[in-house]
């Protein structure tokens, strides 16, 4: 039987992340994330699948973002009873992330399903349940980084560092052959960049026949994280002298964990000229923290020694985790300088609405963004300093100070995807990009092409392509 490669999520586009190999008969998932965008499309999307659940036989996962594993419950929901394996850290992720959004598509439901007996519509059902998670989580295997492992008969597997997030992971895979060479697939996930904040940097690639990478950065450039301690020690030391508060949306995992780091450091360094509490305010986040702590064996050098050094780097005496929302409210009436740190990232959703509406008038305020906001967001319209913003219906008026450090994604850019892939270029058939939207992976795909790569391909959903050794 042919081995052959199927591409079906986050290909044409960057969520919902799901690429199948066939081979001898078994069929195995690469990721099977979410897809996020416009309600009608993700509901559609999220929805189907390239076969039957019951015809996977295995999945492996690059990495615990809801947009790579967000999908599994209804994966489960519907049929597939086969192994998931993914590192340690990705595995203990991943069951406070499908607990969550499960908790959402209820809520979600719930909230549509008012609008709908109103117009005499017919009620929808969550995409999936909680009890659909506790069953998906039953199937997790945990495998080590650099470790070979059985994935179906006929089919090995090992994962190297992503340096994307905690637990991260790309893949190598190895199809056995009669003729005796294996026919050999390197899958990227998500790929990470050199000097993150925790993380190590991700690993080399693996030699392959064909390379399956992202491209979400392939035609931008980033700033480097150097140097975003001082900054971020400029904004608070800026703040604190006007007796205001920095209020940071941040994502609930990862970029947290980051802010907190940082500061600990800082204070720890001495570079903070009036020490002031930081105050998470998220349950989520603070899950999330407890699995970073449970990890350190992922941490690079830097966050090793300093764990030494100072003890457990997420915690110290002036930060805060709040978790119950009488203890979120409290937040309001406290009048000290203060840093706060609440989900969601893009400010669409969560507590951080309710600080953004407290403190975003008060000109000795900081608005302290940290990450990517898209288009039609409120932190996009923070971003561009719109003169007032609408926050539950009611309009204030932007008069803290807004403030955007760049330098904290963990997506590896343009110029760092290349430096990632071109030793592959003179051994790999063919290469597909994925994970990014057209105008991304296009220029990419040129770079790719210029680096000596035969063939860069840019697949679409429902595109198949053969393998051989």
């Amino acid at each position: 039987m042919a081995s052959r490669l199927k591409f079906h999520g986050a290909a044409g586009e960057v969520t919902g992340s799901m690429h199948l190999i066939e081979h001898n008969g078994k069929t195995i998932a690469l990721d099977c994330g979410l897809f996020q965008g416009r309600r009608k499309d993700a509901n559609e999307k999220n929805r189907s699948f390239p076969c039957k659940p019951s015809q996977i036989d295995a999945v492996v996962l690059s990495h615990a973002h809801i947009d790579h594993c967000g999908k599994l419950p209804r994966l489960v929901r519907e049929g597939f009873t086969g192994p998931i394996y993914a590192t340690s850290a990705t595995v203990d992720l991943v069951k406070i992330l499908l607990a969550d959004s499960a908790h959402i598509q209820h809520e979600d439901a719930e909230y549509w399903n008012r609008k709908r007996v109103k117009r005499g519509d017919a009620p929808i059902e969550p995409l999936y349940s909680k009890t659909d998670v506790e069953d998906t989580l039953k199937l997790f295997e945990s495998r080590r980084l650099r470790e070979s492992f059985e994935v179906v008969p006929g089919i090995t597997a090992r994962l190297h560092e992503a340096g994307h997030m905690l637990g991260s992971a790309g893949m190598s895979l190895s199809l056995e052959q009669s003729s005796g060479k294996p026919i050999r697939i390197t899958f990227t996930g998500d790929l990470g960049r050199p000097d993150l904040a925790i993380l190590r940097d991700p690993a080399p690639l693996p030699e392959c026949d064909y390379l399956i990478s992202e491209s979400t950065y392939g035609n931008r450039m980033t700033t480097k994280p150097e140097g975003m301690q001082e900054q971020l020690a400029k904004v608070i030391n800026d703040t604190t002298e006007r007796g205001g508060k920095v209020i940071v949306p941040a994502f609930a995992v990862g970029r947290t964990q980051v802010i907190v780091y940082y500061y600990h450091q800082l204070v720890h360094k001495g570079l903070i000229k009036k020490q002031i509490p930081i105050i998470v305010d998220s349950p989520l986040a603070s899950k999330a923290t407890e699995v970073f702590q449970r990890h350190p064996e992922v941490f690079d050098e830097e966050a090793a020694g300093f764990r030494k050094e100072a003890g457990a780097i997420f915690r110290c005496d002036i930060c805060e985790y709040t978790t119950s929302v009488e203890d979120s409210k409290a937040l309001h009436f406290r009048n000290e300088p203060m840093i706060i740190v609440s989900a969601s990232g893009m400010c669409e959703a969560g507590r951080i609405l309710h600080h953004l509406k407290n403190n975003i008038s008060n000109p000795r305020n900081t608005i302290l963004i940290v990450g990517y906001q898209a288009m039609h967001t409120l932190g996009r319209r923070i971003v561009e300093k719109v003169k007032d913003v609408k926050i539950f219906g009611k309009t204030y008026e932007i008069k803290a100070h807004v403030k955007t450090l760049n330098g904290f994604s963990a997506h590896a850019n343009a110029e760092e995807l290349l430096q990632w892939t071109t030793p592959l270029a003179s051994t790999t058939k063919q290469a597909f990009l994925v994970h990014g939207e057209p105008e991304q992976a296009e220029v990419m795909a040129e770079h790719m092409r210029d680096a000596g790569f035969a063939e860069v391909f840019l697949p679409q959903k429902g595109d198949v392509f053969d393998l051989s050794a």
